[in-house]
């Protein structure tokens, strides 16, 4: 239960969450996959996790272990996490369209949490009926303690939807000092950011908004992306500079 209370806490779905560094893995449909997480055997006292993080859904639990040698083995469906030699590994059997997400290796001990490692999943299957992904940004300077909303707009092809599932909608921010972007903000599947476009026959217009008040260290390049068919697609990006303004690239 405290385990469960800090994932809210620290990921709060639909909410801003601190930056969290990911790589990007893409693999296909019905393939193999393994996730590593370094495991320290010196750190007696504390335990791994690894965990789901899908946009509209509140994080899922998928296995945990304790840095010294131990060997249980949790399995979730076709999902296994077990130690191996110096790590704490996920094993997906067979993957399928809905593993695609962001999958965190998480370390605990005592009171303190740390996100170790990220990766966003990507599974490759039917091209994404999305035709457009747009970014809009403020005109006006952007200066430290201000409040600026960024919205991203998706135009999906309603009448060929390839997915059953529903867009999932993620914003990320690439700093300049960074060699990978980082998490920050995931979208919940409400629905009420979605209408039909009355300009042409079939593209459906979604909506998302994003607000965050600035300061000093939130400089760099925000992305909007969005979950569709196991795939993830990134908007145009915004390009935030703290002493000017936005500007789109």
């Amino acid at each position: 239960m405290l385990f469960g209370f800090y994932i809210l806490l620290m990921l709060r779905v639909g909410r801003c969450a601190d930056n969290q560094i990911f790589v990007t893995k893409t693999v296909g449909v019905g393939d193999n996959v393994t996730l590593t997480c370094i495991r320290q055997k010196a750190e007696s006292g504390a335990t791994l996790f690894w965990i789901r993080l899908v946009a509209g859904n509140i994080p899922e639990f998928l296995g945990g272990t304790f840095a010294f040698d131990y060997d249980h083995v949790n399995k979730i469906t076709h999902i296994t996490t077990k130690q191996e030699p110096g790590t704490f590994v996920l094993d997906i059997d067979k993957a399928k369209l809905s593993d695609a997400g962001l999958y965190y290796c998480i370390k605990v001990e005592q009171l303190t949490m740390t996100l170790l490692n990220g990766t966003f999943l990507r599974i490759e299957g039917p091209e994404p009926d999305i035709t457009a992904i747009t970014q809009d940004f403020p005109s006006d300077p952007v200066h430290p303690g201000d409040s600026v909303t960024l919205q991203c707009s998706v135009l999906s092809d309603s009448e060929n939807k390839k997915c059953p599932e529903e867009q999932r909608v993620y914003w990320f921010r690439a700093g300049s000092d960074e060699s990978h972007p980082s998490f920050i903000y995931a979208h919940g599947n409400s629905g009420d950011e979605c209408e039909n476009s009355p300009e042409t026959r079939s593209p459906q217009k979604c909506v998302y908004s994003f607000s965050k008040n600035i300061n000093s260290s939130d400089a760099g390049t925000y992305y909007c992306a969005v979950a569709t068919c196991g795939e993830i697609l990134f908007g145009n990006g915004t390009k935030l500079d703290i002493e000017g303004k936005f500007i789109s690239i």
